[in-house]
């Protein structure tokens, strides 16, 4: 077997990707050069790096386990990764092995019953600790909830991971963002056995002809009335796209690629945060720079509006500004995280301002004071999203309490009622990091995606499981149609689904 160092490097950058590390994963990339490697990553699958580590850790084993004279002796522990690269470790076990088979040739068979014991193995002798973690428990799904595959419509076209979808506010369309440099637009509404869609390419000028980014497309958002889509891009630019697919403009000011855009309520800007540490406010009708905000010190990962000319951004610099179209300093700063800020989110009425981080905590900021009104701490690892929900006062659902939600890579979703700052239900049904939530438009049920493959649609009163879905890869996202009947996900192996819960 031979492979060149352009081959792991680009394993190491897949894994970086899958693992929600997108900033490690663009640096990574940068450093190594991968975009100058002759690799389709198309032709990839997911969690290639995972599965041959785990290959070569299986044959380690086994030439342990077998004998000189060629008979298998069952290995008593299953070796760590880290013991598996190291030659004193296995040549132990190797040594342990051989003793063991020695004295179960030499062990004079039991007489006195019908049950053989097997035979203690000896003391180890390397002083490497090792520990087998245990099995991850399956949680088993009741399968009157499983949703037949009659209600689900598998989209494929894309030829890489599809990291993000979103719904047209107005109408079924909707579009998805992928690792093979499209976006691409899903009519549901017509004909949703067969729907037509549309290929966003996005391209660059090089040589002065137009040709493929090959960078991943990050993010994207309809506007107000779903007449545009404003997609963010690894090649550092924003575009606008119509509806019928056509390109209305491209927006280039950033140094990099871009992790996060968002529309105003309005529709006449728009937001982007970059690896270059700043965010901008772009004119949507010009495609033009408004304003370009400095004062992060390490790249942007998200932005959220406050209102139309007021919006928040976090960063991995630890720090989450509050800035305003026409001011030349941020607002109002906020501190208190110990690691990278991945996602803020504001609650409905732009008061209160949700965050979470890699240091395992969800924080809640208010404009009135410096200090975070409530910090949250169940979680046991990162939290990689957050989503408030469509309800209380000045939402359409006002009868309703206030509640936020959080994905962890605990594979853990968290209910929580922000007013008293506690956490009123766990959603514990997912086996592995869970990416992406949200709320259905009557605030009733909240849907989750995780990279068990799976989405789960649960009662936010009752915290209970209703709908369940297994899909083919990773779930990056899940999405509501604007009317709360369809649920959208995107995968990791280039899928794209669609949930009809209508009569379910």
């Amino acid at each position: 077997m031979s492979f060149s160092s352009d081959e792991v490097n680009f394993l190491v950058y897949r894994y970086l990707q899958e693992s929600g590390f997108s900033h490690s994963a663009y640096t990574f990339g940068i450093e190594s050069h991968i975009s100058q490697s002759n690799i389709n990553g198309a032709l990839v699958p997911p969690a290639a790096l995972l599965s041959i580590l785990q290959k070569g850790l299986q044959y380690t084993e086994a030439e342990i386990s077998i004998g000189e004279d060629g008979t298998e002796q069952r290995l008593g522990e299953s070796l760590s990764l880290i013991d598996a690269v190291m030659p004193e470790v296995v040549a132990n076990r190797q040594n342990m092995q051989n003793q063991q088979k020695q004295a179960t040739k030499t062990e004079p068979p039991e007489t006195n019953g019908t049950t053989e014991e097997p035979a203690p193995p000896p003391p180890t002798t390397t002083t490497t600790a090792t520990t087998t973690p245990a099995p991850v428990e399956t949680m088993e799904v009741d399968q009157s909830i499983e949703i037949p595959a009659s209600k689900a419509t598998v989209l494929r076209g894309h030829e890489s991971e599809v990291f993000i979808c979103a719904w047209n506010p107005s109408t079924d369309l909707l579009a998805s963002g992928s690792g093979d440099s499209t976006a691409r637009i899903w009519d549901m509404s017509d004909n949703p056995a067969n729907p037509n869609q549309l290929v966003l390419r996005h391209c660059i000028q090089k040589g002065g002809t137009e040709v493929p980014s090959n960078k991943d497309v990050t993010s994207l958002d309809w506007n107000c009335d779903g007449t545009l889509l404003a997609t963010g891009s690894y090649d550092g630019y924003a575009r606008i796209w119509r509806t019928d697919g056509l390109l209305a403009s491209t927006l280039g000011q950033h140094k990099g690629p871009i992790f996060a855009l968002k529309w105003n309520k309005r529709g006449n800007y728009i937001l982007s945060a970059g690896v270059d540490k700043t965010t901008i406010i772009w004119d949507a009708a010009t495609g033009q720079c408004t304003q370009q905000f400095s004062f992060h010190s390490a790249p942007a990962l998200d932005v959220d509006w406050q209102s139309n000319q007021s919006f928040a951004s976090c960063s991995t610099d630890q720090c989450i500004h509050v800035c305003k179209l026409g001011v030349d300093k941020p607002i109002k700063s906020f501190q208190g995280h110990t690691n990278e800020v991945n996602a803020i989110k504001w609650d409905p009425q732009g008061q209160l301002l949700a965050s979470c981080s890699d240091d395992m905590t969800l924080k809640i900021w208010s404009m009135k004071q410096d200090t975070c009104v409530h910090d949250l701490q169940a979680h046991s690892k990162e939290i990689y999203t957050i989503k408030w929900s469509p309800t209380g006062t000045g939402t359409q659902n006002p009868n309703m309490n206030l509640i936020l939600a959080s994905a962890s890579f605990d594979s853990t979703v968290r209910l929580w009622d922000v007013e008293r700052g506690v956490c009123i239900h766990t959603l514990t049904k997912h086996t592995e990091p869970v990416y992406s939530v949200a709320f259905s438009p009557d605030g009733k049920f909240l849907a989750s995606g995780s990279f068990d493959k799976c989405v789960h649609i649960w009662s936010t009163q009752s915290g209970q499981l209703v709908h369940s879905y297994k899909g083919t890869g990773g779930i990056f996202e899940v999405c509501w149609n604007s009317r709360g009947s369809k649920v959208g996900a995107s995968a990791s192996d280039g899928s794209v689904f669609v949930l009809d819960l209508r009569k379910l």
